[in-house]
C-alpha cells in the first residue's frame, strides 16, 4: 500500500473513531451525577432526555448534511472535500472541549451539529480509491483497505475513550476532554498529510450547485419506485432495531449496572470488533447457503431475540455477550440489504440507492434518539422493547411486501455455488 491510499484509509480511520468515543462519554459526561457538567439535582429523567437529544442533533445534521458531503467531491474534486469534512470533524472536538471546560450543554449541542454535518468522510474516500483503481482486482483490493480502516476506527474509538478517561489507566492525567484532545490532533495530522500527498485523479467534475432539498429529493424519489420502496421499509425498520440497541445500550449499562465511561467503551469496543470480523467474513459464507430473503429474516431474528435478551440478563457480564450477538448478526444481514439495493437498481443508480441507506439510517437514528431519551425517562428498557417489536414488524413486512415480482426475483433467488466476493464485501 503506497501512502496515498495510507492516507485515505487514515481518513476514513479518524471518520470512524468518533463515533465509538463519543457516547461512552456521553453516558458518563450527562447521566453520572458524579461529573458537574449537570446540576447535581438534574433528575435522572430529564439527564436521559438530554442524552437523546445530544446523540439524535448529531444524527439529525448528518442527515441534512449527507446529500452534500457525498457529491461535494464530485463538484470540487476529492481532495477538498475530504479536507472540509475533516476541518468539520476538528472545529466539532475543539468546540466540545470548550463545552466540557465552561459547562455548556447548549455548546455541546452545537459541536454535535458541527461534527454530524460534515461527517461521512468514507464514501469520499471510497471515491477516491476506486478514481486510484487501475483494474477490478485492485478496485476490490483498494476498497478491501476502506473496510479495514473503517473496522480498525470502530475499535479504536472506544478504546480511545475508554483508556484515556480512566484514571485507573492514567491516574491524574485522565480526563473527559484528553480523548477529544489526542482525536483532533490524529485529525488535525491527518490534513496535513492528505494535503501534501493526495492528488485528485478525477479532472472531470459537476458543475458547483447547491440543492437544498437534495436529501428530501433523494428520498421522495422511492414513491416512484415500487421496488426499492418495498427494501426500504424493511431497511428502515433494520436500521431502527441496530439503533435502538447501539445508541442506548451504553446508558442502560451505565444505569442498570453503574458501568462507567471504560467498561462501557469495552462494551462497544466488543460490538464494534464483532461487527468489523464478521462483516468481512460471514455474508459470503451464508450467501453461499441460502437466499437474500431468509439471510435478512435470521439476522432480523437473532437481533430481535438478541436485544430483548439484553434487557433480561442479571449481569453485565452476560449483557455484553448480548452486545456481541447483536453485532455478529448485524453485520451478516446488512450487506446482503445493501446487496439487495444494488440488484433492484440500474448502473446509473446506484450512487442514489447508496444515498438512499445513508438517509434511511442517519433519518432514523435521529427519530430513534429522540424518542428513546424520552423513553428511557420511564423505563430504561423501553427502547430496547421497542427494537424487539419493529425487529418482528420488519419480518412480517418481509413476507408482506416482498412478494413484489421484482423484489422475489432478487431476494428468493437460490444460493450461487460460486459466492461473489464484490458486492457484499464493499457494501458493508
Amino acid at each position: 500500500m503506497n501512502i496515498t491510499k495510507f492516507s485515505l484509509l487514515l481518513v476514513v480511520f479518524v471518520d470512524l473513531i468518533g463515533q465509538g468515543l463519543i457516547i461512552p462519554i456521553l453516558t458518563t459526561l450527562l447521566l453520572s451525577t458524579d461529573q458537574a457538567f449537570l446540576a447535581p439535582d438534574t433528575p435522572q429523567s430529564t439527564r436521559q432526555v438530554y442524552f437523546g437529544v445530544a446523540v439524535a442533533v448529531f444524527f439529525l445534521s448528518w442527515f441534512l448534511g449527507a446529500a452534500y458531503i457525498s457529491r461535494i467531491s464530485d463538484m470540487i474534486g476529492r481532495k477538498k472535500g475530504i479536507l472540509i469534512c475533516l476541518a468539520g470533524a476538528f472545529l466539532g472536538y475543539v468546540l466540545m472541549i470548550v463545552s466540557l471546560y465552561v459547562g455548556s450543554f447548549l455548546l455541546l449541542l452545537l459541536a454535535r451539529v458541527v461534527t454530524g454535518f460534515t461527517a461521512g468522510n468514507q464514501p469520499i474516500a471510497q471515491a477516491a480509491m476506486i478514481d486510484l483503481s487501475t483494474n477490478e482486482q485492485d478496485r476490490i483490493r483498494n476498497l478491501g483497505y476502506i473496510i479495514a480502516g473503517a473496522s480498525a476506527g470502530l475499535v479504536a474509538g472506544p478504546i480511545l475513550g475508554g483508556l484515556l478517561s480512566d484514571p485507573a489507566a492514567l491516574g491524574r492525567f485522565a480526563s473527559l476532554s484528553l480523548p477529544f484532545y489526542v482525536a483532533a490532533s490524529v485529525i488535525a495530522a491527518t490534513m496535513v498529510l492528505i494535503a501534501l500527498v493526495f492528488q485528485d485523479r478525477v479532472q472531470d467534475r459537476m458543475p458547483l450547485r447547491f440543492e437544498p432539498l437534495e436529501m428530501f429529493l433523494v428520498l421522495w424519489r422511492i414513491t416512484e419506485r415500487p421496488a426499492i420502496l418495498r427494501i426500504s421499509l424493511v431497511f428502515f425498520c433494520y436500521m431502527f432495531v441496530l439503533n435502538s440497541f447501539y445508541v442506548f445500550m451504553d446508558n442502560y449499562l451505565e444505569s442498570r449496572f453503574g458501568y462507567g465511561t471504560f467498561m462501557n467503551s469495552v462494551a462497544m469496543m466488543i460490538f464494534g470488533l464483532c461487527a468489523g470480523i464478521s462483516s468481512a467474513v460471514l455474508p459470503a459464507v451464508f450467501e453461499a447457503r441460502m437466499p437474500k430473503r431468509r439471510i435478512v429474516v435470521l439476522a432480523l431474528t437473532v437481533m430481535g431475540v438478541s436485544v430483548l435478551a439484553f434487557t433480561l440478563m442479571p449481569v453485565g457480564g452476560l449483557a455484553i455477550v448480548a452486545v456481541a450477538i447483536v453485532g455478529i448478526a448485524f453485520a451478516v444481514g446488512y450487506p446482503t440489504l445493501l446487496s439487495i439495493y444494488s440488484m433492484a437498481a440500474d448502473g446509473s443508480e446506484q450512487g442514489w440507492v447508496m444515498g438512499l441507506t445513508t438517509a434511511l439510517f442517519t433519518m432514523g437514528a435521529a427519530i430513534t434518539s429522540f424518542a428513546g431519551g424520552e423513553a428511557m425517562a420511564v423505563d430504561i428498557a423501553l427502547p430496547f422493547y421497542y427494537g424487539a417489536a419493529v425487529a418482528a414488524l420488519a419480518i412480517g413486512l418481509i413476507g408482506a411486501l416482498w412478494r413484489y415480482p421484482a423484489v422475489r426475483a432478487i431476494v428468493a433467488k437460490p444460493p450461487q455455488k460460486q459466492p461473489p466476493t464484490a458486492t457484499g464485501s464493499t457494501q458493508s
